[in-house]
């Protein structure tokens, strides 16, 4: 497929970052959206740009339905096209469930689930229409199990529901073509993670060592990949074992 075009929130840092470093060097054209990263936004931009690719940053809020159907309509206006949505942002934070506060519970939901039913349903007409196209978001490793998360209750819920809604959005568009799954990582060393977090972590880890950025890049190439055709609903872990 030439002048493939691919819409990534979140894309200004770390996993974001690296799946828009790489679908540039292998011939995308990549819109990332970021809300306040702006310097690394156009870090991304330059990046891409001075080795010959073609993106663009679009400072949005996602978390709001008008913005996000906004910023799909403005890349389809410049580039005429979004081939594939990855909904990469997803702020988290860790406080014991009974200390959290009223906002900080909503933003869980607003920034890591709401979001990509408004991105997917704003992209789902082009893409119906010429019959082809991508959608993944990312959940995390051990969400599938349902299990009690006492520190990050809200994030956890949030990313049990986009498993659900993965599942939901693959069965709906499977008719016209269009692919929706999930990448689920355990640790990953993206730089989001606060001081400290990681330390001791990968002894914890099955594989014994921490992920890389690159790990979960490749993880979202495969579904991209004309090899992945026909897969979808799919929830593929990016863990080392760590969830599972």
């Amino acid at each position: 497929m030439n002048e493939r075009v691919a819409l990534i929130t979140g894309g200004a840092r770390g996993i974001g970052r690296g799946i828009a470093l790489n679908l540039a060097a292998n011939d995308w054209k990549v819109a990332i959206c970021y809300r306040t990263s702006q310097l690394e936004a156009q870090d991304v931009v330059r990046t891409i740009e001075k080795k010959g690719g073609k993106a663009l940053a679009i400072q949005c809020d996602v978390s709001d339905p008008a913005a996000a159907t906004q910023l799909v309509q403005q890349v389809e206006c410049i580039w005429g096209r979004i081939d594939a949505l990855i909904n990469g942002a997803g702020p988290y934070h860790r406080v014991p469930l009974f200390e959290e506060t009223v906002e900080g519970w909503t933003e869980m939901f607003n920034n890591n689930l709401h979001p990509i039913f408004y991105l997917a349903k704003a992209v789902a007409p082009g893409m119906k229409a010429r019959k082809s196209g991508r959608i993944i978001s990312f959940s995390m490793a051990n969400a599938d199990k349902m299990e009690a998360q006492p520190h990050v209750t809200a994030h956890y819920i949030a990313k049990a529901g986009v498993l659900i809604l993965t599942r939901t959005l693959a069965k709906i568009l499977a008719l016209d073509g269009i692919t929706v799954n999930a990448v689920s990582p355990g640790f990953i060393d993206s730089g989001s993670a606060p001081p400290g977090e990681l330390d001791g972590i990968a002894k914890k880890i099955p594989a014994g060592y921490i992920g890389e950025v690159e790990d979960t890049v490749q993880a979202v190439r495969y579904f991209l990949s004309d090899e992945a055709r026909y897969v979808t609903g799919a929830n593929l872990h990016v863990s080392g074992g760590w969830g599972v």
